[in-house]
């Protein structure tokens, strides 16, 4: 029983050793792939994107986030005090600079109008007794009928009857004002939002609530901020005279919604953030700017003529600092450092290091280094940086793969003569 044991321990062990060599005769052979993945990594030109450095116009735009800003909010009070007897808007209606919007019960004040006139007219009428007595004790004095201080007397009483009619003009003045209170004026011309006080309602001056809000929108403004150390540019073109253009996009930054001026600054810089205030004025005329509403800045401040641009994406840092790839004619590329200069979008200014008509590498640059060979766009077939064209692995299904395949049908118990197919593909490795 024992020796029976042994003997089944090293049959196993030599079909496990069969099995073995039976996967490793199977699985030996590297890929057609991954064999051209290794000799392209060794000594195929890398394939790369080129860009060539032309002349150009780049303009200088400050970027900024900015909110929309009426130039002009009014919240419409009652002067005076009484009853909203009507309201002569609708909500958000656009009115116009002396529009009636609504009335306050004038009764009250017509009738203060009337004892101011009437008092007026009281005071009128004795001040005329008063210069008729004047003239006629005149008169007496000269012929020195009366005392001189009865004269004087009756100068002082005219001169008080004139400060009293003076007093009373400005009492009639006050009531024919009051009237005019009554009747609520737009002050500026735009548009009125919701409307919070309704009529029926008794409304003071000292009201809390306004009866509405006027916000003038066109023109209308733009509010945004710019860091401190690109004003002094900013600045030195509007003392030129410069009219500088303000673009605003919405929020998703898709859709171009106006075209301004810049209109001014802040006077002192916030020191909290390091940046500066500045104001742009637009037209409007289309109502595509709201109040209150965030928008994307776009500040042209100059515009850069003749200048030598680039894409972006050909500029590399790192230990040499600012560089790029300049392909050479030999298919190699080279490291250029590069001094850098406005920047707009995807292109970039050369200052100093390239010159138009220079090609420069815009993609695969991962993959370069100082001296090595490239492949340009659309140039065929990899080849290697020396030599004949690497050849491919062959084919698994054919030419030697077919000595896979005997081997299989052997290590499944067909030989290479147990039938006519066996014999046929082993036939082409004799």
């Amino acid at each position: 029983m024992k020796r029976l044991r042994t003997l089944l321990g090293i049959g196993l062990g030599l079909a496990i050793v069969a099995g073995a060599g039976w996967y490793i005769s199977q699985n030996g052979t590297v890929p057609a792939s991954r064999q051209g993945a290794g000799r392209f990594g060794a000594g195929m030109p890398t394939p790369v994107g080129i860009a060539t450095a032309a002349k150009g116009e780049v303009p200088v735009v400050i970027r900024a986030l900015g909110t929309v800003a009426p130039l002009q909010t009014v919240n419409v009070k009652t002067q005076i005090t009484g009853q909203l007897l009507k309201v002569d808007f609708k909500e958000g209606q656009m009115v116009k600079q002396g529009d009636m919007l609504a009335l306050v019960d004038p009764r009250p004040y017509d009738v203060a109008l009337q004892q101011a006139i009437g008092a007026q007219q009281k005071d009128e009428a004795l001040l005329k007794n008063a210069q008729t007595d004047l003239e006629r004790y005149r008169k007496l004095v000269a012929q020195d009928s009366i005392a001189r201080q009865q004269l004087d007397t009756q100068q002082s009483l005219v001169r008080q009857y004139e400060a009293a009619l003076v007093m009373d003009q400005a009492a009639v003045d006050a009531a024919k004002l009051n009237v005019a209170y009554t009747k609520i004026i737009a002050p500026i011309t735009g548009r009125i939002g919701l409307r919070t006080v309704d009529p029926g309602n008794y409304v003071t001056m000292g009201d809390a609530t306004s009866i509405c809000i006027i916000i003038q929108i066109q023109p209308i403004s733009v509010l945004f901020t710019i860091p401190e150390d690109t004003l002094p540019q900013v600045r030195e073109r509007l003392k030129a005279g410069a009219k500088l253009e303000v673009r605003v996009l919405d929020r998703a930054q898709k859709n171009e919604l106006a075209i301004g001026k810049l209109d001014t600054h802040d006077n002192i810089i916030d020191i909290t953030t390091g940046t500066v205030k500045l104001r742009a004025v637009f037209d409007n005329k289309d109502d595509a700017l709201f109040p209150n509403q965030f928008v994307n800045v776009r500040l042209l401040v100059d515009t850069v003529k003749d200048a030598t641009v680039v894409p972006v994406a050909a500029i590399q840092r790192g230990t040499p600092g600012t560089f790029v790839y300049l392909v050479k004619a030999d298919d190699t590329v080279e490291i250029r450092v590069v001094e850098l200069g406005a920047t707009d979008g995807d292109k970039v200014q050369i200052v100093k290091g390239l010159q138009p008509g220079d090609q420069v590498v815009i993609d695969g640059t991962d993959r370069l280094r100082d001296g090595a060979k490239i492949r340009r766009p659309g140039g065929g077939q990899p080849r290697a940086a020396s030599g004949p064209p690497i050849a491919n692995a062959p084919d698994p299904n054919q030419g030697g793969g077919q000595q896979q395949q005997q081997r299989r049908r052997q290590a499944n118990g067909g030989g290479t003569g147990s039938s006519p197919g066996g014999a046929a593909a082993a036939q082409p490795n004799q």
